[in-house]
Formats: structure tokens, sequence, C-alpha cells
């Protein structure tokens, strides 16, 4: 195994890698602190997920592009299912370690408060918390299966909270697939957690089942079963591939019990066409059990749970979230990879550099050269004719910078007279790549004109970023939402600066 050198270094010049997190057959994990962010900010901490692949010795050239093609599907699934509910990418890039291996990384947020089946273990959730914790991952998912990304390995280990314990993000969609990429369906997942189509002995059917479509169905079978463990406490170990069929005793009694094992039921049947086509109608089902709560915080005892309307399951936005991801990653295959056969391709990435005792040094390992016997004399010969060449170089430029410099203040002086004599206005818009606050519900429409059709809402106490202006009008974009918001809003649009009333809609941020 050949394990990055990254430990006690700083990458991109920015993130000091502090630990290592943990490590797969092909991708090792770390965090380290970001030194551009705040002390304060929620992302001072990241995590960093290197492909390494050397880090086997089966490499070859397919499985390399393989592998590669794989962590860029990842990056890219993560921005297209953007959600406050789903971990979120924060950058990119391919660097040197400290040994000068090649590698790719992704950077990601990082979730302090552990894992679901951390919780679950050193404490049982109860009921209330469980619901909670299960809408908010109803909301991610859903929102992944709209944008046509399936997870393929929903289960409590992937399941990540916040610091604060409020908030609970899908993470690790190294193996998610586009739902409608026409490709057959492959062994993925914990074979607790995992539906039968990705176990091999049901693979191309059982019987008159076959399952050569990959649908959301198979995220359903999963999620219920980690639904088991958040409310039950206990793990469905007994009914790895097949349906969950009863309950642990210590919940059995329980006057929602047999409501709740209809769900699971359900949502775990081997024939994916018997399963919740879709995360709306399981949760809609698995929140009727919400009367029980209610009614026990009442002192009331029910006896049946009575159905009421229910709306889609609700995301619970963290500090730091913002709907706008980083720039679209491009990870360079095989060929940019093997050191071996293409060594003129090291310079295209950055240096990792180590850090000793607070200050950053170069790396002791400089990168590989190769120079030609021939071009070495040339260079020995005309070593006298570079300086001159240099300095003359220097002179020009010198000479260039100071004659914009002079048209520049000429221009700049110009312009000040005459604006000061009123012949020019002055031009200036203070509001464009600013950020404002809503100061009340303020409507979303496609273009500068009430009379156009209403796209979504920007709600009370959002925060959003103004990309233009148009008299009082500005376009923007939602950075963080001040609720909630639904599934069907825009991101982006035009609001109006003044209210009905004629107050202000937007407090800008100076």
């Amino acid at each position: 195994m050949k394990e990055l050198s990254l430990n006690n270094s700083r990458l991109d010049g920015r993130y000091d890698i502090q630990s290592t997190l943990g490590q797969g057959s092909y991708a090792e994990i770390f965090v380290a602190r970001d030194i551009q962010a705040a002390p304060n900010s929620p992302h001072n901490l990241v995590v960093i997920k290197a492909l390494n692949v050397f880090l086997q010795n089966d490499l070859d050239s397919d499985l390399e592009h393989t592998l590669v093609e794989n962590f860029q599907n990842e990056a890219i699934a993560l921005d297209r299912v953007r959600h406050p509910n789903i971990i979120s990418r924060l950058g990119h890039g391919t660097a040197r370690d400290l040994r000068n291996t090649i590698f790719h990384y992704i950077v990601l947020e990082y979730l302090q408060g552990g894992d679901l089946a951390k919780a679950c273990r050193e404490k049982s959730l109860t009921l209330e918390k469980a619901l909670f914790y299960l809408e908010q991952i109803c909301a991610g998912l859903g929102h992944a299966h709209k944008n046509n990304v399936i997870h393929r390995d929903i289960k409590p280990q992937n399941l990540l909270l916040t610091e604060d314990q409020k908030t609970v993000k899908i993470a690790d969609f190294g193996v998610a697939k586009f739902a409608q990429i026409d490709s057959p369906i492959t062994r993925v997942g914990t074979n607790m957690f995992a539906p039968p189509e990705h176990n091999p002995m049901f693979a191309g059917g059982t019987g008159t089942l076959t399952y050569s479509k990959l649908t959301p169905a198979a995220d359903i079978y999963s999620l219920a079963k980690s639904a088991y463990v958040l409310i039950a406490g206990e793990s469905p170990r007994a009914f790895a591939n097949q349906p969950i069929s009863e309950l642990p005793f210590s919940i059995r009694q329980k006057s929602w019990a047999d409501h709740l094992l209809r769900v699971l039921q359900k949502a775990t049947q081997i024939d994916a066409r018997a399963r919740y086509q879709n995360v709306n109608d399981f949760w809609q089902d698995l929140s009727l059990i919400k009367n029980f709560v209610e009614a026990e915080k009442d002192g009331e005892a029910v006896t049946e749970i009575l159905p009421r309307p229910q709306l889609v399951p609700q995301a619970h936005v963290s500090k730091g979230y913002t709907s706008l991801a980083p720039q679209r990653p491009h990870f360079d295959t095989s060929q940019d990879l093997k050191l071996k056969n293409s060594l003129s391709q090291i310079d295209k990435a950055p240096l990792v550099v180590r850090l000793d005792s607070g200050n950053i040094k170069q790396s002791s390992n400089p990168p590989p050269q190769i120079i030609k016997k021939e071009t070495a004399v040339g260079e020995a010969v005309n070593s006298q004719a570079k300086p001159k060449k240099k300095k003359t170089f220097f002179n020009r430029l010198a000479v260039f910078a100071i004659f914009i410099g002079l048209f520049a203040g000429i221009l700049y002086g110009t312009h000040n007279y005459l604006r000061g004599r009123g012949v020019l206005p002055e031009i200036r818009n203070p509001f464009v790549k600013q950020e404002a606050i809503a100061l009340t519900d303020i409507n979303l429409r496609a273009e500068s004109n009430a009379n156009q059709k209403i796209i979504g809402r920007v709600t009370k106490n959002s925060r959003v970023k103004i990309l233009s202006v148009n008299d009082n009008w500005y376009e923007v974009a939602i950075i963080e939402h001040g609720r909630p918001k639904e599934d069907d809003w825009a991101e982006r649009g035009w609001v109006s600066g003044k209210s009905q009333s004629g107050g202000e809609t937007l407090k800008i941020l100076r």
C-alpha cells in the first residue's frame, strides 16, 4: 500500500491537514483546517477526500480511468443534489503529496456530530427525535431522486450530524448513480441495508422478478431499514435481504407499533414494484405516527392513527449552508497520473508543502526534472547572454507600466473634472455582488416586472446575494433560507425593492 504523505502539510495554500479520518480501497479521508475561513465559520474545519489510485497494487489503465471517472461523478452528483440535508462539496483540486505522488481530491464540509449509528449506540433516540431526523433524511433523499440521483448506500453510518445535533445530512455518494443511465445493477452497500436487487443472489431475477432498472425504491428499502434502527434502537440483521416482519419486543407493545410495522414491511418488500415508489409517500405514511407523540404530550390515549393531509418532508437548514455550488470539477485520467510515463505533467499539479513549527517550508523532495545533455551544454555556453536579455525585458516593462499609469491618470482626472461640472453623471452601482437580508416575505419572479409569473418566494430573514439591479428591482440568488423552502421554489430570480405598503423589502449588508 502506498498511502499519501499529507500529515502536517498544507494543501493548495489553504488546507492544513490535521489528521487521517479514514481510508477505503482507493480513497483516503483527512480532516483539515481552512486557513482562509473565519475562526467562527462552520467550515473552519473541512474534510479532504483524496483519490489515491496507487493505494493498491492492482492498478492498470482501465481501472485507473474508472476510479477517476467515478470520483468525478461523485463530485458532480453532490452538486446536482445540493440540499440542506445533503453534505456539501466546497471545492476540489489536483496536487502532489510530499513524496510527489499525484492525487485528485474534493473538499467536503466536516460534520462534527458523528453519524446516526453512533448516536443510536450511545443513547436511544426518542420517537420524536427519530422522526425529526427521518423527516430531514426524507427531504434530502427525495430531492436527490427528483434530480435523478440514486444514492445506493443509505445506512445510519452515512447519515451525519452537525455539531449541535440538530441537522442530519446524507453523505458518501461514492456509489451513487444517475437514474437515467441504463447500466447493469451492481452489488453495493452493506448487506443489512442493501435491497435484494443489489445482491448477486437476486441480480437478474428471482422467479418472475427482474431487476433491469435502478429505481428510487432501492433507496427507500435502505431508508426503511435505517428507520428501523433509529426507532427500534436495534440492528435489522435478522432481516438481511428480506422484508421486516416484526419489531423488537421493546417497542412491540407501543400503540403505534402495528402502523410502523406495516410501513416498514411495505418499504422492504423483495419485489421493488411492491414498495413505496417515492420518498414522499413513505414519509406521509410514517409521519402519521406523530399523532401518538402529540397525544402523549397532551396526556391523551390514542387507539388509532387518524389520517390527515401531510406536507412533503421539510428540510432543516444549518448555519453556513448555501445553495451555490463551487466550480464544476474536471479530473484528468490515466495519462496525467502515471508519473513514469508522463513526468512532464507533474508541474501541472501544485506541490503540498510541509508545516514545521508553524512555518511553511518547501518539501525536501523537489519534483523530478528531465535534462538533456545537449540542452545543459547549450545553457552553459550562452549563460553570459541571459542577464543582458533579462535586464532589457524589465526595462521595457517598466517604461510600459509608466506609460499606462500616466494615461490612466489623465483619464481619471478628466472624468472627475467633467463629472464635477455636471457634464457626466455619476455612474455607480453599490449593490451588485453585495448581500442583503429579506425584511419580509417577497415574491420571486422570472423578470423585473410585477406582471411576471411568481416562481418562488424569498422568505423573511433569508440571506441573498444581489446579482444585478434594474430600477427598484433586484436580481438575487438565495444563499440561506429564512425558513425551510418548498420543493418547487426557485433559488434565483427578481424581487421588488418596495412592498405594496411602500416599505423596504431588503436590508443591504454594507
